[in-house]
């Protein structure tokens, strides 16, 4: 049996969940995505939700963000730069984020 403070918090990790997503559907709707001819796919919600978990977060993270570098996105996973570098360079492959270089600083857009 469930009790009563497990389900609260199932419910309230549930209503996060529903928030991030309402949000991401805001933003897809409001803003320009990259076209198929430049050969990146959109990175909408359904494409977000067939990601692993890891990869789920550091996409959802840099969506919000907009563009971000890995250290920027680490801080906000709390997870090592490198660890969310090498997630964003699997995005990167896969298609779904854009990636360039501004001097020293490589960044990272879904854009």
């Amino acid at each position: 049996m469930v009790s009563e403070v497990e389900m609260n918090n199932i419910l309230v990790a549930l209503n996060e969940i529903n928030d991030k997503l309402d949000r991401l559907l805001f933003q897809q709707d409001s803003s320009s995505h990259v076209s198929q001819e430049d050969g990146l796919n959109e990175l909408d919600v359904m494409t977000l939700l067939s990601l692993p978990d890891h990869l789920r977060t550091t996409a959802t993270v840099l969506f919000e963000m907009g563009t971000a570098t890995a250290a920027q996105i680490s801080e906000k996973t709390s997870k090592e730069r490198a660890v969310e570098s090498n997630y964003l360079n699997q995005l990167v492959r896969m298609g779904h984020v854009h990636k360039y270089r501004n001097g020293r600083k490589v960044f990272f857009t879904v854009q």
